[in-house]
């Protein structure tokens, strides 16, 4: 397969596809919208998964696991729950299949129809609630932090890997507390961890805000987002928390009772990221000539490559090799070392190139004469000699500037893509010919933003918890407005 891809500046769309398949990170399965994740895509998932987690836990969160399947009636217990989800739910209606008699082959079982249909998650809140109400009796139960690892279904018709598929790999906190301002305050701080993780980790500069009630999660009260711009100018939702209230507790009847004598419901949250995430990270950083990881989650920060013509010369570097990449292993880098000889170094520099590892050595008989190493970074594509000497200082300095230029480049393409407008002439312009987030006045309706997301495409992606009151007219309607909020094209 040939690893040149598509220029993003010709089709941005083929760009992705090309660069998530020729980087061995996915591929489409033999189900019609679900993706096989390969070693190399789910490597990435795997520290996003560990970073995350650590952060989970530290914030006093403990794992556990709920059921896959849902009874239906589950659903019918929490309205705008249902609504919310109806559409793209999976249903199980048997459990067997049998010989066709007539020689067709397998059949489902008319026999074994289930009593009660199940509902393959598509989110767990209604199974984990019903589960609470048996864990929670008196304050002193609370507060529950739960937060699962797993898998859910939502059946999309137009599917894209990674960042929307039929089934998707995500994580799922949810949480119960006594007060109303304890649970608020919960699902503002993990708003605030997916923050940390976004910025720190995946370098990815976001927007924190609220969702409108338009465009909340099924059942909350209010949800909080972060939200990402991608190199073609279209927005992604990176991960949101949401303020339940006692919806779900009243739904479930799970009610304790309280420090005064009393029973009261309890207060809820939940919040989620998905495996969308590893779409962000590709589309922020990459480039024409493949996958740019940030050090932070790259499933190995340094390959060194050997150059050599002969054995003995392999054999010479490998030793020296061997001695470097333990000193760099001891100040925590990874390290993959590619002695194989089935292929030849400039293939090698190609295929880690298009893999987006951030730091590349190479090492040829010359090198190990004057004790000195080629190093190329992925985010610049500059090389450099430089000293055996300083390699393991030189090296772990070059992957926090790596770290830390990512996300300045990302943050000043966000900046300089965030564009105030007065009209919606203006806004159109804006949308059609820069894209980006624009900073417009809305009126605070649900028909309002229906209307311009009819008419434009552009949904409102969030009210910035930053903005300031600023008494305008509405960009649409030319109602009264009291602070401007972002719109964009979002995956």
């Amino acid at each position: 397969m040939s690893k040149k891809l598509t220029k993003r500046s010709e089709d941005y769309s083929k760009w992705y596809n090309e660069l998530v398949i020729k980087a061995d990170l996915a591929e489409n399965s033999a189900v019609r919208g679900m993706m096989v994740i390969k070693p190399y895509g789910y490597a990435i998932w795997e520290k996003m998964q560990a970073e995350l987690d650590r952060m989970f836990k530290e914030t006093g969160h403990q794992n556990a696991y709920f059921p896959l399947f849902i009874p239906k009636s589950f659903f019918s217990k929490e309205a705008s729950h249902v609504e919310g989800f109806a559409k793209e739910c999976a249903v199980v209606t048997h459990y067997r299949l049998k010989n066709d008699e007539t020689g067709k082959g397998i059949v489902v079982d008319e026999s074994a129809k289930l009593e009660e249909e199940l509902i393959v998650r598509p989110t767990s809140e209604t199974i984990i609630w019903d589960t609470y109400k048996n864990w929670v009796q008196s304050y002193r139960d609370l507060p529950l932090l739960i937060n699962q690892w797993a898998n859910v279904v939502r059946w999309e018709m137009r599917t894209r890997l990674f960042l929307r598929t039929a089934e998707f790999l995500w994580q799922e906190g949810h949480t119960a507390h006594a007060t109303y301002e304890e649970a608020l305050e919960e699902a503002e701080k993990m708003h605030e961890v997916y923050t940390r993780f976004a910025e720190d980790f995946m370098a990815i500069p976001i927007i924190k805000g609220v969702k409108t009630e338009n465009e909340r999660f099924a059942g909350a009260l209010e949800t909080f987002t972060i939200e990402a711009l991608m190199q073609d100018g279209k927005a992604l939702q990176a991960g949101t928390s949401h303020f339940l209230g006692q919806n779900f507790a009243k739904a479930f009847d799970v009610k304790f009772a309280t420090k005064e004598g009393g029973l009261d419901y309890v207060w809820a949250t939940s919040w989620g990221v998905t495996t969308r995430l590893i779409g962000a990270l590709i589309m922020t950083h990459s480039d024409d000539a493949g996958l740019v990881l940030p050090p932070n989650l790259a499933p190995f920060q340094v390959v060194i490559v050997p150059i050599y013509k002969n054995e003995e010369q392999l054999n010479q570097i490998t030793a020296k090799v061997n001695e470097l990449s333990k000193e760099l292993r001891a100040v925590g880098i990874s390290v993959k070392y590619d002695d194989r000889t089935t292929h030849k170094p400039g293939w090698k520099f190609a295929e880690y190139e298009l893999k987006g590892v951030p730091v590349r050595l190479a090492m040829g008989p010359r090198d190990l004469e004057n004790k000195s190493i080629e190093v190329a970074r992925r985010d610049t594509l500059k090389k450099e000699i430089i000293s055996l000497e300083n390699l393991t200082s030189f090296v772990k300095n070059l992957l926090k500037e790596i770290q830390e230029n990512l996300f300045a480049r990302a943050k000043s393409f966000r900046d300089s893509h965030v564009t105030e407008v007065d009209t919606f002439e203006e806004f159109k312009e804006v949308l059609e010919v820069k894209g980006g987030f624009i900073s417009a006045h809305w009126d605070g309706t649900t028909e309002t933003e229906k209307k311009i997301k009819e008419l434009t495409k552009a949904t409102l992606r969030c009210i910035p918890l930053n903005s300031k009151e600023e008494v305008g007219t509405c960009v649409y309607s030319g109602k009264v407005s009291n602070r401007r909020v972002l719109f964009a094209k979002a995956y």
